[in-house]
């Protein structure tokens, strides 16, 4: 590891940036100093212009992708070099806005049908019954299911908040009926790993095979069952 690389670790390890940030970042900035095959402290915002515009044109890289790139070397100048740019100095692209997916409930039904593995099916209930983004819901632990008071406890989600979500009486029963088989000490979902929880990827790849099981010919990823979750509460009167 370079010493500028170290050094803007800790700068974002300081702003208790998550792994997720700083993982991405350091992809960025890293990607950066590749395509010029040179340190990032010897080139400027010229160098950064010309690799937004490479990543535009040649390598096609969605809005939210180069406006990524944009934060993290506009981290890295800032903070990390200290030196005397704006953010005008780094233009962000606009991101289109598209109305999410939203299932009927026939076709959550259909969803739920295809999914192969009881854990998986698990998983993604819980996406869907109590609204959670795939990462939430992997990270569960078993003290995180508060069957007294029909609530989930979700840690350090988004934005390194905690909180509580609805933990639905048929929900509850589907995760009753999958501790029977998967029984743990400390992880709700845990994966092959010893100590560790069942990945968000795995979870993914099981979507996507139920979405081809179902016949389903929309994009339906995990989110999407925080969408319907949602919308079909809303549907239901609830506030």
């Amino acid at each position: 590891m370079t010493p500028l690389r170290q050094r803007m670790l800790e700068d974002m390890q300081l702003r208790n940036f998550s792994t997720e940030t700083q993982r991405s970042y350091l992809h960025y900035v890293s990607g950066f100093a590749l395509h010029f095959n040179t340190c990032p402290s010897k080139l400027g915002l010229e160098e950064v212009r010309q690799y937004e515009l490479n990543l535009i044109s040649e390598r096609r890289l969605s809005p939210q992708s180069i406006n990524c790139y944009l934060a993290a070397v506009k981290f890295l100048y800032v903070k990390t070099l200290k030196m005397p740019f704006t953010a005008e100095d780094f233009p962000r692209q606009k991101v289109p806005t598209h109305l999410p997916v939203i299932l009927s409930r026939a076709e959550i039904e259909d969803f739920f049908q295809q999914i192969p593995g009881l854990q998986n099916r698990a998983v993604l209930m819980v996406c869907y019954g109590a609204g959670l983004r795939i990462q939430e819901a992997v990270s569960l632990k078993i003290t995180d299911i508060d069957s007294e008071r029909m609530l989930i406890r979700v840690n350090q989600g988004k934005g390194a908040k905690d909180r509580y979500t609805l933990l639905g009486p048929r929900l509850l029963a589907a995760l009753r009926a999958y501790w029977k088989r998967y029984q743990s000490n400390l992880w709700l979902f845990p994966g092959w790993r010893r100590y560790q929880h069942v990945s968000a990827g795995h979870i993914q790849r099981a979507c996507r095979d139920a979405v081809k099981l179902a016949h389903l010919t929309r994009r339906i990823t995990p989110h999407t069952l925080r969408h319907s979750f949602a919308t079909h509460l809303l549907e239901n009167g609830t506030d």
